[in-house]
């Protein structure tokens, strides 16, 4: 049985020579299971290759010279009438390439695997760490000059914060009555641009005037506050800045201090584009409303006049039965609706 099933025996003449100082001879080349047996006219072995390890001296050329792998002086040379020989030959050294590893390709694939688990890295980890590391380093006063700068930016459309003396030391004692967990607590009401309410970097809440306008109780725009201080608590509104922002702004803050003017506008924009509100689960509200000791009540019809998306928290609302402490008097109350003047 040969190497090849479709030849039962195949032998062809050729000339080989041991060393490049010896004269070629004749002799007959059988083809084995994995060996080419070289053997005289006389039928005496003179030598094995074994087939995996012969080369080919030139080619694409007849006749055709072959070598042992590592030894070009000992050389076989088939006639180009032997093609049959050659020709198998060559099929059995090109079935044996196939099979053999290719260290370039296993380098290739190795570099290119190591390539694609940097970038995965870069794309899916390396801006969560960034970013979660700003957020932990960055202090309070940075936070607070951020979200100054951030509202700045926002007051081309919002315009200046709403001035009015009396209404202002309202609503200081509204701050006061809904102290934040963090940040400076600090309330603007502005005159347009937010649908309801838009915390800053550093805790700062811009609320919208018509909270404050449009309802004949405090309770509504506590209920707002309320609600932005929850969302602050569980978002981080620098995080959120960041988020929008993307990475590069997150390496300006961690080496300058600062995200870039590009970052601020563009995420005052996004703001001002009535972006949605992070939600909140009625349970946190809830909670939230008892904390603070507002009711929940008007908050809820407030987002919804008929109530029905809101029944969870008219009907869980802590003080239904009982009446918390005032959020403002009567007197304050009037003078915070009147903070944006006419």
């Amino acid at each position: 049985m040969t190497a090849l099933r479709e030849y039962q025996r195949l032998e062809a003449p050729g000339l080989w020579r041991a060393a490049p100082s010896d004269q070629r001879s004749e002799v007959v080349v059988s083809m084995g299971n994995a060996t080419l047996v070289i053997t005289d006219m006389r039928d005496r072995v003179l030598t094995h290759w074994s087939i995996p390890a012969v080369n080919r001296a030139n080619p694409g050329q007849r006749p055709a010279i072959y070598h042992p792998d590592g030894d070009t002086g000992e050389t076989l040379e088939l006639a180009e009438s032997e093609a049959q020989m050659i020709d198998a030959i060559e099929k059995l050294r090109a079935g044996i390439a196939r099979q053999r590893p290719r260290p370039g390709r296993l380098r290739l694939g190795m570099m290119l695997a190591s390539v694609a688990v940097v970038a995965a890295l870069a794309i899916f980890w390396l801006p969560g760490a960034v970013r979660d590391h700003a957020l932990r380093v960055v202090p309070s006063v940075k936070r607070i000059q951020i979200g100054a700068s951030l509202e700045r930016e926002m007051q081309s459309v919002t315009g200046l914060p709403c001035r009015a003396p009396a209404g202002v030391e309202a609503l200081a004692k509204l701050a006061q009555r809904l102290p934040p967990t963090r940040g400076t607590g600090a309330l603007r009401v502005v005159h347009g641009g937010v649908a309801t309410t838009a915390t800053l970097p550093g805790g700062t809440i811009l609320i919208d005037r018509s909270l404050v306008e449009d309802y004949e109780e405090p309770d509504v725009v506590a209920g707002y506050i309320v609600a932005a201080r929850l969302r602050a608590r569980a978002h981080d509104p620098l995080g959120r800045l960041l988020d929008h922002a993307g990475l590069i702004a997150a390496f300006r803050l961690l080496t300058t201090g600062d995200p870039g003017e590009d970052a601020l506008r563009a995420y005052a924009e996004y703001l001002l584009a009535d972006a949605p509100a992070v939600p909140l689960a009625n349970e946190v509200l809830l909670e939230g409303f008892k904390a603070w000791s507002v009711r929940a009540a008007p908050y809820a019809y407030a987002r919804d006049i008929s109530g029905e998306s809101t029944l969870a928290l008219i009907e869980a609302d802590p003080f239904a039965d009982e009446v918390p402490p005032p959020i403002l008097s009567d007197g304050d109350w009037l003078r915070l609706q009147g903070i944006c003047g006419t």
